[in-house]
């Protein structure tokens, strides 16, 4: 059984997980509408316990599934490192999986991948968002609604050219810090605003025109970087603090994954409708959405 074999077991196993509640921490329902809504406010800020414990919880479930792995080979949870899941006891390269986790409640998804194309082109790693939700919209216990797994490659590679427009916007890759020690290697992507002004943006454009159509296209070798490195030394950049949100990449499969978890019925209204109520953030009208006598968010 070779990474790849192990990589396409893995995304069967993991979508199974589909439906599972974690029992990591409940929520209890509030009393009453106006209670619903302060809750409604703050929900979103069990993501990062709630994504952290994914990561453990899928380690742990491919785990279960032991039979399906050769002997000696263990999946382990890798905290900081990517990716987050790694099967341990398989030569290089090991398969791995990044784990995302989805609130859709939240305003977007807020889960960054800045990982570089170059260290992704085995196809070893796998990308799963894991949509979930409280059991009961804002209460409750997690539950995954579903998992979305696509090739970590594909993600890199739909990042950067969403992002990529030279000179207005540039991804540039890390550096070769093979030689450091393992804490100070850099393995993620930047992504740099033009911060010039109208004058020196003329003088830019003039000079990516230079380089062609082919110029403009993102790539990830040396003699291109080098270029795009040259262009930040003459003019102004910032560093954007949201590169990488995996809401903006533009990945088809993914935006096809993101309309089906949006019209997804949960206890008889979609998600998508669940957001609007939330976010009109006023009792009588949260009131009006609800049946008094629901069981689902008031007790």
């Amino acid at each position: 059984m070779d990474y790849r074999e192990v990589l396409d077991i893995a995304t069967e196993a993991v979508q199974d997980l589909k439906g599972q509640i974690l029992d990591l921490l409940t929520i209890h329902k509030p009393h009453d509408f106006q209670a619903a809504v302060e809750l409604a406010k703050v929900i979103s800020k069990l993501s990062p316990i709630v994504g952290n414990n994914l990561e453990y919880t899928v380690a742990q479930y491919l785990n279960s599934k032991a039979e399906l792995w050769p002997a000696g080979y263990h999946w382990i949870r890798q905290d900081p490192d990517f990716p987050d899941i790694l099967l341990s006891g398989m030569p290089e390269p090991r398969p791995g999986i990044e784990v995302k986790a989805w609130f859709p409640l939240a305003t977007e998804m807020t889960a960054r991948f800045r990982d570089s194309q170059t260290m992704l082109q085995e196809g070893n790693t796998k990308v799963a968002v894991i949509c979930w939700l409280p059991e009961y919209v804002i209460a409750g216990r997690p539950k995954i609604l579903d998992v979305f797994l696509c090739d970590a490659l594909d993600f890199a590679t739909a990042r950067d050219a969403h992002y990529h427009n030279p000179p207005h916007y540039l991804v540039i890759e890390p550096e070769d810090t093979s030689q450091r020690t393992r804490n100070l290697q850099q393995k993620n992507c930047n992504g740099l605003k033009f911060q010039g002004s109208n004058e020196q943006l003329e003088e830019a454009l003039k000079a990516v025109d230079s380089w062609g159509s082919a110029g403009k296209i993102y790539r990830t070798d040396s003699a291109y970087q080098a270029v795009l490195r040259e262009l930040t030394g003459h003019f102004s950049y910032r560093l954007d603090t949201n590169f990488a949100k995996i809401d903006r990449i533009a990945l088809e499969s993914l935006e096809a994954f993101k309309r089906q978890m949006l019209n997804t019925s949960y206890f008889d209204r979609t998600v998508q409708d669940w957001i609007k109520a939330i976010a009109s953030l006023d009792a009588a009208s949260f009131a009006e959405f609800l049946d008094p006598t629901t069981p689902l968010i008031v007790e």
